[in-house]
């Protein structure tokens, strides 16, 4: 059996610099816009694309009707 170490050894104390950056660590982070409310150009411009997909997607489905009927 190997003998075993009779003499205690030093306890370092905590780091100062982790409890001093702790408020750093978990703050939330900053948004990159002061306010992130959409404008209404965004909203309009959202609601044209979203109608325009719309009309892309009915008239794909218009040809693909049509070419099963002609089969």
């Amino acid at each position: 059996m190997g003998r075993v170490k009779a003499e205690a050894s030093a306890v370092r104390g905590p780091s100062k610099s982790l409890t001093a950056r702790l408020p750093a660590l978990f703050a939330l982070p900053r948004p990159l816009r002061p306010n992130l409310v959409p404008t209404t150009q965004e909203l309009t411009m959202a609601d044209l694309a979203f109608v325009a997909a719309t009309v892309a997607v009915f008239a794909l489905v218009a040809l693909v009707a049509r070419g099963v009927t002609k089969l």
